[in-house]
């Protein structure tokens, strides 16, 4: 099974649509996290690096061994590669 991540924060969405932000509409977005897309709309309103700060420490966290620098230095690598962050 492929996994999808938040083309905003890079996080991975799982095996359900539970992680998923929602549309104008009320449907899932297929793109991005409920942390990040509410009803259509961004909830996170800044830059990519700024987003990248704002997760270097829950990814450390969340990924024994890891510091906060080498979750930096990953998502610096994969944040462009996102939906909202490529044309920046």
């Amino acid at each position: 099974m492929e996994e999808h991540y938040c083309q905003s924060c890079g996080m991975p969405m799982g095996p359900t649509d539970q992680l998923y932000g929602t549309e104008e509409s009320g449907g899932k977005s297929a793109d991005y996290c409920k942390y990040c897309y509410e009803e259509g709309k961004f909830t996170f309103h800044g830059g990519m690096e700024e987003m990248i700060e704002f997760c270097v420490k829950p990814m450390a966290e969340n990924n024994p061994g890891m510091t906060e620098a080498e979750a930096r230095g990953m998502m610096k690598k994969f944040f462009p590669m996102l939906k909202r962050w490529r044309d920046q």
